[in-house]
């Protein structure tokens, strides 16, 4: 019986076996296959737009690089400033420089700053401009002022007034006189020119000086009166001494005795009193004005002659009495040896 059953086991078992049959490939169904279709078309599409959108960094990189390639290309004719001086320091080179440059109202620039004084010479030298319209006053200096760009209210820098516009003008009118002196001493000394006798030096200079007055003339009687004011004297003084001394050096005086005081007192006087003509004369040019100055020039050279004359002959008469005391020594006997 057990062995019956264990037949009926392996019949049933072969048949199972019999039954086995090599798969196939599965049958993929057209929905599938749409699917796997869609999908691939998707991928396919990403994949192109990623590469859209690389394309443009990438063209954008390299026209830069391209860019970069040109500029150094059109560096290396001349090379940099590295490679030109290796020791050379690149923070120093490209360091920027101050501005040092200023606008006034006008809009106009300059190279460099200005300090106040010669702001104040730049307004007064405008100033004098209108001097014959508006006189030696504060109105002349606001016109002038306003010439150069600024405003009138500029004006409070010169707490003086009027005073700083008179001495601006004599202190300009010297300097320039300077100039001329000294290129006519040039002028002699390079053998051009002549030397003057030193009455028609100081003949010739005074006139020039006083020349530089006539533009003003008819206004300069006041700036006379603002030149005696109580704080102006000190400064007109000074200014006066200086073309006095100007004068007196190219003509030719290097005198250091009591006789450098004396010669510029009197060319002091002659130039105060030639001008106090000048403001009076009507003739043509001032011709009076030069006559009056040549008879003072000629006075002073008759008084220096004068001066020499008596002092020799006063040292005559000392040595006169000297020896007319000797000879009374001798015929008395007191030279006498005993």
């Amino acid at each position: 019986m057990a062995a019956l059953l264990r037949g009926l086991r392996a019949v049933g078992v072969l048949r199972g076996l019999s039954r086995v049959v090599v798969p196939t490939a599965p049958t993929v169904s057209p929905q599938i296959t749409g699917l796997r279709g869609f999908h691939c078309a998707a991928l396919r599409r990403l994949q192109e737009d990623s590469k859209s959108d690389k394309d443009p960094a990438s063209s954008t990189s390299a026209s830069f690089h391209e860019h970069y390639q040109a500029s150094h290309a059109e560096q290396e004719p001349g090379t940099t400033s590295s490679q030109e001086a290796p020791g050379s320091d690149p923070v120093s080179e490209e360091a920027p420089q101050p501005n040092t440059s200023y606008a006034d109202q006008s809009g106009e620039h300059s190279e460099e700053y200005e300090t106040e004084e010669q702001l104040q010479a730049r307004v007064l030298t405008a100033a004098l401009e209108f001097v014959p319209l508006h006189g030696w006053s504060m109105e002349a200096i606001a016109a002038g002022a306003e010439t150069i760009g600024l405003s009138s209210a500029s004006t409070g820098m010169f707490h003086n007034g009027a005073g700083d516009l008179v001495l601006h003008f004599i202190s300009q009118c010297n300097a320039q006189l300077t100039e001329i002196l000294a290129e006519q001493h040039n002028q002699v000394q390079l053998g051009h020119a002549e030397p003057k006798k030193t009455a028609e030096f100081l003949r010739d200079a005074l006139e020039t000086r006083l020349r530089m007055l006539a533009p003003y003339i008819e206004t300069w009687p006041q700036a006379m009166s603002i030149l005696l004011l109580p704080h102006n004297i000190p400064d007109s003084l000074k200014h006066l001494s200086t073309l006095v001394d100007d004068m007196w050096y190219y003509a030719g005086d290097r005198s250091t005795d009591l006789n450098w005081y004396t010669k510029r007192a009197a060319l002091t006087g002659i130039y105060n009193t030639t001008e106090l003509v000048m403001v009076q004369d009507s003739s043509p040019d001032f011709q009076d004005t030069w006559n009056f100055l040549d008879n003072r020039i000629q006075d002073v050279v008759n008084m220096a002659s004068t001066a020499k004359q008596v002092k020799s002959t006063g040292e005559a008469m000392v040595q006169g009495l000297m020896g007319a005391a000797v000879t009374l020594k001798n015929l008395t006997g007191v030279n006498q040896r005993r």
